[in-house]
């Protein structure tokens, strides 16, 4: 539940500061007759999201063992491929998110009446794309139980409290840190997802290994106890793993922390917003 907590905290805060952003900048610059359909593209973003989460919840079934196993284990791989992808765009894009935004919104102001929908559903749907992908491949590592969905509604009803309070100017946050620390946290649980998606390639027999284990500490913390529920919840831990999951952690976790980190120590041409992104 951890995990996804995390998961719907950052990228509902993501999608809700783009929302924040275009409401603002609508406001500032009297285009206010432009929010309602600001709205439709968000409502639309929202439920092509939800459709996808349901087409990868409930498409699978039926298929056999292997397919399913294959499926789950290919989509995990392409979450972790979009997640980190998400991570080191944020680092980059939160530079001139603004910028863009307001630019987007210049031209499809515009232009035809379809325009702010389009940029709004674009720009909220990316996130809501990633995070279905991202919860559904995490929900299956951690056992397809219920938790995991709980934890992501209450990150992403916690993101959404918090774009309401930064957009009234109550609350204020360091932005930054925020997303840097979310961030390496998500690296950790990225890197159980992959080696999931690695141990489902192996069940299927598209990857050799299966029972090659690296260690095995079952007998020291049993998958049913609290810390082994706990550390599966949230690392994705396995307590037995094989040689290629343990590599193939190793070798995402390891270079990705390293080149994420440095990528946030990166010199900036305009600050991150440290309060209410409200201001533009």
């Amino acid at each position: 539940m951890t995990g996804n907590f995390l998961i719907g905290l950052r990228e509902g805060l993501e999608a809700a500061l783009v929302v924040v952003l275009l409401l603002a900048y609508l406001k500032k610059s009297n285009r206010t007759r432009l929010i309602p359909k600001m709205w439709a593209g968000i409502a639309l973003a929202i439920a092509v999201s939800l459709a996808f989460g349901a087409a990868l919840t409930f498409g699978p079934r039926g298929l056999t063992f292997e397919a399913q196993e294959i499926i789950g284990g290919t989509l995990s791989i392409i979450a972790v491929g979009l997640v980190t992808w998400m991570l080191f765009w944020m680092a980059k894009a939160s530079r001139t998110l603004n910028s863009e935004l307001k630019s987007q919104i210049d031209k499809a102001a515009d232009g035809p009446t379809w325009g702010v929908v389009m940029v709004a559903a674009l720009a909220v749907g990316r996130e809501g794309l990633e995070t279905a992908l991202f919860i559904w491949a995490s929900a299956r590592a951690t056992g397809e139980t219920w938790q995991p969905l709980v934890g992501s509604l209450l990150g992403i009803a916690a993101a959404v409290g918090m774009g309401v309070l930064l957009h009234r100017g109550v609350l204020k946050i360091n932005l930054g840190t925020f997303f840097k620390w979310t961030g390496a946290a998500l690296v950790i649980v990225a890197g159980g997802v992959l080696a999931y998606g690695i141990h489902d390639l192996q069940e299927a027999r598209v990857l050799p290994g299966l029972h090659n284990i690296a260690f095995d500490v079952s007998h020291i913390i049993t998958p049913s106890s609290w810390l082994g529920t706990l550390l599966k919840g949230v690392f994705n831990f396995s307590p037995a793993t094989t040689w290629l999951e343990a590599i193939v952690w190793t070798t995402y976790v390891i270079p990705v922390m390293y080149l994420y980190l440095k990528a946030l120590k990166a010199p900036r041409t305009t600050p991150v917003a440290t309060a209410t992104p409200v201001a533009v």
